[in-house]
């Protein structure tokens, strides 16, 4: 788990931690369940993109059912089927996450080689960065990362029309497109940095407070035992001065005056 250290006492830090590790925890699990649901979506889509793009992409002005449809379908599920196998049955795990960015990144280049290298559809690598950052663990950027900018290499040597949309292969085209990846990494690593710190700040705010709950719950326990045991002392003190009182003499006058009220 990740850990940010900010001056407190060694109870709430640790109280802290506990809170912090549950609330990301919780971030990640939801994260996988969204990330389950816009895999299966991307899926759909690269089939309709297959069916309605590439065709006309790859071969020209006639629009057949070709081989890209048939990936679309086979190699988009296979892509997107794990992950999201992973996200419903072990949501939460660190395997669960980096399988996401490894699918999710795929998908990217699965979509872009549809798409006939398409520049637009590049964008997608950049979307799903910035989806990914939503675990706040930027080890899966570093994954993510690491996937495309080994899928740009090689594919832009042996295919590149695949990537680029160009017949001509070029040997340094691939880290400009790491570049710009690296280049959002960096803001979204700060992001990441940042919500950390700020769950953090809220997660010892929290403990601090239940820290001072547990005190006033004992303060009152305390007292209320307090209170109850001088109640004890004064019912049994009362009774002594009423038991002492019916051995006391009594005069004549004060013996008439309660024979008389009884």
């Amino acid at each position: 788990m990740q850990t940010i250290d900010l001056p407190a006492g060694p109870a709430l830090q640790h109280r802290a931690q506990a809170v912090f590790e549950s609330s990301l925890q919780q971030i990640h699990v939801q994260t996988d369940r969204l990330f389950a649901n816009l895999m299966i979506l991307q899926w759909l889509a690269g089939i309709a993109a297959a069916i309605w793009i590439s065709p006309r992409t790859w071969i020209g002005a006639t629009s057949t059912v070709n081989l890209h449809v048939w990936a679309a379908i086979f190699l988009g599920g296979v892509i997107s089927g794990y992950p999201v196998f992973l996200a419903w049955k072990h949501p939460g795990r660190v395997m669960t996450r980096h399988a996401i960015a490894v699918g999710q990144t795929l998908t990217s280049a699965l979509l872009i080689h549809l798409t006939g290298g398409r520049i637009e559809t590049h964008f997608h690598v950049f979307g799903s960065l910035a989806f990914l950052a939503f675990y706040r663990d930027w080890r899966v950027l570093v994954t993510a990362t690491v996937v495309v900018g080994v899928d740009h290499l090689v594919r832009g040597l042996y295919w590149p029309q695949s990537v680029f949309g160009v017949l001509t292969p070029s040997s340094w085209r691939w880290l400009e497109h790491v570049g710009w990846v690296l280049f959002e990494d960096a803001f979204l690593f700060i992001s990441i940095r940042q919500s950390l710190r700020q769950m953090f700040e809220i997660a010892l705010r929290r403990a601090g407070l239940e820290n001072l709950n547990a005190q006033i719950e004992l303060q009152v326990v305390e007292r209320t035992a307090a209170l109850e045991k001088t109640n004890a002392e004064l019912r049994t003190a009362l009774a002594n001065v009423k038991e002492l009182s019916g051995l006391l003499p009594i005069c004549s006058y004060c013996k008439k005056v309660r024979d008389d009220q009884d």
